[in-house]
């Protein structure tokens, strides 16, 4: 069997995620370690107050941490991938996961990221479920100020941009459901250019290694396992669309047979089971999914 690891962002969060780490020794270690890193601790944040979990400067260390911990417990029995790919945030998780930079450098660097995203104001991000897929292209290419942000599947994508933009093309595509998120900023967009651009200077300033298995790029799904040009990629994400739909569909012609989702909820594994039913799937959210 030809596994895959797949580590979710942002939107997976919830209350009461990772309340079973603490008693693992090992996990406990990194919490403590993160607590410091910090300067506040992740469980009491996934232990209280949903609307404060949801503030992006909490969500994004808050899932880095947990997804790194299960990663770590999954390569203490044995298990490893053939390749990995991580949704927006999880992209830092499955570096780590890889060796690219060890636990605390990427909890720095997402910790900044985090910090920066949280205070990009004034743009907009709406999820659409079920649309008109030509259309909504044709109305991309004619409305300024709102970028396709997540290419999730051939259902669902998230555009991202100013209010206004946004709004138009929420009136005008054909779409069984549209969702307006709960974010700050137009994440994934052109509008987080001054983010990006001061987060560029510390990423660079960042040593990455060459990745123990090859990984595929939020912004570039070819495989590689490039320490250099992962980290090129990763400047690129902040900025660019995650082409989570060409991930899925790179996996099975690489001979993948399953899938592992590394981290709290079921968001990538309903993505894949649509997308490429073939794949056997897992999900690995808390130490009682190990024991499996």
């Amino acid at each position: 069997m030809t596994t895959a690891w797949v580590f979710p962002g942002q939107g997976s969060q919830s209350v009461g995620m990772g309340q079973d780490l603490p008693a693992i020794p090992s996990a406990q270690e990194k919490l403590t370690q993160a607590e410091q890193i910090l300067g506040w601790s992740v469980m009491e944040r996934c232990q209280g107050d949903e609307a404060e979990l949801s503030q992006t400067q909490y969500t994004q260390p808050c899932l880095y941490v947990i997804e790194s911990i299960l990663s770590d417990l999954l390569k203490g029995q044995g298990a490893s991938p053939a390749y990995v790919a991580g949704h927006s945030l999880g992209e830092y998780s499955a570096l780590y996961a890889v060796g690219v930079f060890d636990f605390a450098t990427g909890l720095q660097l997402v910790k900044q990221r985090a910090e920066l995203m949280s205070q990009a104001q004034g743009g907009k991000m709406a999820a659409l479920m079920k649309f008109d897929p030509a259309q909504l292209l044709e109305l991309l290419a004619t409305t300024p100020d709102v970028v396709l942000a997540n290419d999730n599947s051939a259902e669902q994508v998230v555009i991202s941009g100013k209010p206004e933009a946004v709004d138009s093309i929420l009136a005008q595509v054909k779409a069984k459901r549209a969702v307006p998120l709960k974010v700050s900023g137009a994440f994934h967009s052109p509008f987080m250019a001054g983010a990006a651009q001061q987060f560029q200077a510390i990423l660079e300033n960042t040593p990455f290694q060459d990745a123990q298995v090859p990984v595929l790029s939020n912004v570039d799904p070819t495989p590689t396992q490039a320490g250099d040009i992962l980290k090129q990629r990763l400047i690129r994400q902040m900025t660019g669309s995650v082409r989570w739909q060409e991930i899925m569909q790179a996996l099975p012609p690489l001979g993948v047979t399953s899938v592992w989702e590394v981290g709290p909820g079921k968001v990538l594994t309903g993505l894949f089971k649509r997308t490429c039913p073939d794949l056997e799937l897992k999900n690995i959210s808390g130490p009682a999914d190990l024991a499996e």
